[in-house]
């Protein structure tokens, strides 16, 4: 039992592959304990589980804690002082698992998340193997949404996992005070909420994991895309960047005349880039689900802290590529079962593109495009 409830911790509520499950279970087999037992904060009120032991920071790349119980009014400060005092660490993994409480202290925990470049999942504490369904269903409901709002990184909820309010907050229902407020600072549009969550005449209204990312409630540890121009000649240039949970993506196109460059910048640090050219088998850029641009052997190199492709890219072309729905830059293994890389849905800056794509027109005209033979 001590091996199920190790390796549960060390997983979390993320998917771990079959192989590395068995690595999980050699690691936990090969030693009698794991080294950094969890601490807890148990008072009355909200319940506080940190697990930051040398395993778990392997397999997750960061600790975990588990908030569970009902949000009362003392939580944010007794999560304060242990943030404060390192017991929790900037960047955590935060799971959440409480039903009502004080709208004001989830908000607080909310800021403090957000200002900490926290993580928030559902999710319930480590049980035995015997426990019901019901105790590993992770329930986040009123002031527990608001603290899960305020995650920089918000995963849906999945399997049996449920958010939601306990009434709808609409209709009558008393909204706290501040709502309007904290909802703007955290960058979630009030109106996108209220049309995420599914009402019913009887029992609590839910947010389904398809209706929260939609409305970006849950982002899956993407931040939004962004574009950044300059449209004037001699050489017109637009950069694409959306940061995630793992590291920053950007995407350059520079345009002069009779040539464009396109550059892919991964940046997954200089340890992790570098593994990533050793061993680089072939390397492309993909538009849509068509793959471009491809080398064989060494077209990834190592800048900084970043892996980086680059291409000259055919004037002629552009127009696929600023009307591509996602562009992606990959690296492939010695197994094509395994790749490295990003892909952004640059359809969602289309607008910027397009103006993007006039520019470099007007900067540097191309000839028309030459029709494939046959």
């Amino acid at each position: 039992m001590h091996f199920v409830n190790a390796y549960r911790r060390v997983a979390g509520s993320r998917p771990v592959p079959g192989y590395a499950r068995w690595c999980v279970l050699l690691l936990l087999c090969a030693s009698a304990s794991v080294p950094g037992s969890p601490t807890h904060d148990r008072r009355d009120g909200l319940k506080i589980d940190v697990i930051r032991d040398r395993l778990t920071l392997a397999m997750t790349g960061y600790p975990q804690v588990y908030l569970h119980g009902e949000i009362d009014a003392d939580a944010a400060q007794r999560f304060r002082g242990m943030l404060d005092s390192g017991r929790i660490s900037f960047g955590s993994d935060i799971y959440l698992n409480a039903a009502g409480g004080d709208a004001d202290a989830g908000m607080a925990l909310g800021r403090m998340f957000r200002a900490a470049g926290m993580a928030t999942h559902l999710g319930t504490p480590r049980l035995p193997k015997h426990a019901s369904v019901a105790a590993k269903t992770a329930v986040c409901t009123d002031a527990c949404v608001y603290a899960y709002l305020g995650g920089l990184y918000r995963w849906a909820p999945s399997g049996r996992d449920r958010i939601g309010f306990s009434t709808p907050p609409a209709g009558g229902a008393t909204v706290p005070s501040g709502v309007s407020a904290y909802l703007k600072d955290m960058g979630i549009d009030a109106a996108a909420l209220a049309a995420a969550v599914t009402t019913s005449n009887v029992g609590p209204a839910w947010m389904t994991a398809d209706q929260m990312t939609a409305h970006n409630l849950a982002n899956n540890g993407k931040l939004p895309l962004t574009a950044t121009a300059q449209l004037s000649a001699p050489m017109p240039t637009i950069e694409l960047r959306q940061v995630e949970r793992k590291g920053t993506h950007r995407l350059t196109i520079q345009c002069s005349p009779g040539k464009t460059i396109v550059t892919a910048f991964d940046e997954v640090g200089v340890v992790r880039a570098r593994q990533v050219a050793a061993r680089d088998a072939r390397s492309y850029f993909q538009l849509g689900d068509k793959p471009v641009l491809d080398q064989a052997s060494d077209g990834a190199v190592v800048e900084g802290n970043a892996l980086v492709i680059r291409r000259a890219y055919p004037p002629a072309d552009l127009v696929d590529l600023v009307s591509a729905w996602s562009v992606g830059a990959w690296v492939d293994g010695r197994s094509n079962a395994f790749r490295d890389g990003f892909r952004m849905p640059t359809h969602l800056v289309h607008q910027q593109l397009s103006d993007y794509f006039y520019a470099c027109w007007r900067a540097a005209p191309w000839p028309p495009r030459q029709k494939k033979p046959g």
